[in-house]
């Protein structure tokens, strides 16, 4: 609820005057999927791209944000919806700054993401779906959470014993399973060109 108190403050430097200095527009790319279906890798990858390409970037990344910002918060259903609540307000303030962040979390519920969505408009917003069958995901099992979810150690675990709603109308849709990184850092880019988020499909490996 918002504080009758409260009046934010405007300021002399605004979004287009950063996109011109950076040479690019500023997105919140908003990676959702199963655990282990790639997520993080792709952001990694795209990250370093991106990077090495002049673009000012930056990752929020699901697990780090539980140890420091959402240190405090657990798995229920209210604490999920706001540590996704907490990361979009983050990725927010990054966009304002010019800077094209990457935010790679399960996500599992729909409701959350449309949050953000409707937080950042929807020219700011690319929600891309990182598809991966549950047996895959379970093959690679890379923390053994899969593992210790089938146990009973760990409780209302995506997949396992709490639900996934996968998107909808995404706007990028990466089968993980079907694809390499290279090939769905490469569909990325180009979509950020089409969208002149960044001048150029620049280093893809298809060239």
């Amino acid at each position: 609820m918002a504080d009758n108190n409260l009046f934010p403050e405007s300021f002399n430097i605004t979004k287009t005057m950063r996109a011109e200095l950076n040479g690019h527009k500023a997105a919140l790319l908003w990676f959702t999927g199963l655990s282990g279906s790639g997520k993080s890798t792709i952001a990694r990858a795209l990250d370093s791209r991106l990077f090495n390409n002049s673009i000012r970037t930056y990752i929020l990344d699901g697990d780090n944000i539980r140890g420091g910002l959402s240190s405090d918060l657990g798995f229920s259903l209210d604490d999920r919806h706001e540590n996704i609540r907490r990361t979009g307000e983050v990725g927010h303030l990054f966009a304002d700054a010019g800077v094209i962040t990457m935010a790679a979390l399960i996500s599992p519920f729909r409701k959350d993401r449309d949050h953000i969505r409707k937080l950042m408009g929807p020219d700011n917003f690319i929600e891309i779906w990182v598809k991966c069958s549950l047996a895959c995901c379970e093959k690679r099992d890379v923390k053994r959470l899969y593992r210790r979810a089938r146990g009973g150690d760990i409780a209302d675990f995506t997949g396992i014993s709490s639900p996934y709603q996968p998107p909808l109308r995404p706007e990028i849709i990466l089968d993980s399973e079907k694809f390499s990184i290279d090939e769905c850092v490469d569909k990325i880019i180009v979509f950020l060109s089409n969208k002149e988020i960044i001048n150029e499909p620049f280093g893809t490996t298809r060239e």
